[in-house]
Order: structure tokens, then C-alpha cells, then sequence
């Protein structure tokens, strides 16, 4: 007769099997490590976009890195992501959005108690100074300028984890 695991039993298992056998290893590579643990545990990037091909473009770069993206394309999209309370843990945000732009956008989310400590890189084809410094005023981590280079963006947000 076979024993009845619960999910989070199994789960914990797996992780700790293969953190034994990582740790068994001589030498494990940092991105080997970065990798396994972004596979067990998933970092949830929130990507606001209301380009379709970006939104897609971003999911598929994101994806590769083994974090799972949660994808909206304005404000309204961003509201039902945060009703269905997914934790977040990293925004990459354009400024052009409809409705509510990037900038008011994230001074809203940099003003929400619960919101403020995730890190924001907006990603945006506006690479006025104007923009730069607005997005410092609003508490962006970082402003990449459309069209970007994807190592770049991989780079900044593993950085910006780490903090």
C-alpha cells in the first residue's frame, strides 16, 4: 500500500533532496545554484506593458531566467494581479501607459506600504532627461531606454534581487 503525500510534503522533499545532492557536488556553479532555486522557488516579476509584442517579448526573456511573470497592460490589468495576491517581487513598468501613466503609476505603488520595498525599473522608448529625473523622483531603481539590451535588463534585475 503506498503512503498519501500531501503537495507541500512533496514539495519539501524535492527541495531538500536536491539541495543535498547540490551540496554533494565539489563544485557548484553560482548560476547552477541560482538556477535550481529559481526553479523551486519562482521570483514573480510584474511587467506592466500596453505593447502586446513587449509584454510577449518580456514574458519569454523573463521565463528563460526561471522567474514567472505576471503580465498587465495597463492599470485596470494591474488591479486584478493584485486582488488575485500574488506576491511580487520585482516591477518592470513603461511610462506610456493609457489611463494612468508609468509615473503615477509607481508613485502609487512606491507609496503603498506593502509596495514600496519592491524594486521598479521602467523600461520605456521616453529617454528625455525629464523622464530620467522624474523617474527619480518617483522611486524607480533604474530607467532602461527602449529598444534594450536584454543581458543588460537580465543583469540590472538580478542586481537589483540581490539588494
Amino acid at each position: 500500500m503506498s503512503k498519501k503525500f500531501s503537495t507541500s510534503t512533496l514539495i519539501q522533499k524535492i527541495e531538500k533532496l536536491t539541495k543535498q545532492r547540490m551540496a554533494e557536488q565539489p563544485v557548484v556553479e553560482l548560476d547552477q545554484f541560482r538556477d535550481a532555486k529559481n526553479k523551486m522557488n519562482p521570483l514573480n516579476i510584474l511587467v506592466i506593458e500596453d505593447d502586446e509584442t513587449q509584454r510577449s517579448s518580456l514574458k519569454r526573456i523573463l521565463e528563460s531566467d526561471g522567474y514567472t511573470p505576471k503580465l498587465a497592460a495597463d492599470a485596470a490589468e494591474l488591479t486584478q494581479i493584485l486582488d488575485d495576491d500574488h506576491e511580487i517581487h520585482f516591477i518592470i513598468m513603461d511610462v506610456g501607459l493609457p489611463w494612468i501613466n508609468g509615473f503615477e503609476l509607481a508613485q502609487m505603488i512606491k507609496e503603498h506600504k506593502d509596495l514600496k520595498s519592491i524594486p521598479l525599473i521602467f523600461l520605456s522608448a521616453q529617454a528625455e532627461d525629464k523622464d530620467f529625473e522624474k523617474a527619480r523622483e518617483v522611486g524607480a531603481d533604474d530607467y532602461i531606454k527602449k529598444p534594450f539590451d536584454i543581458d543588460k535588463l537580465k543583469s540590472r534585475i538580478r542586481e537589483l534581487l540581490v539588494r
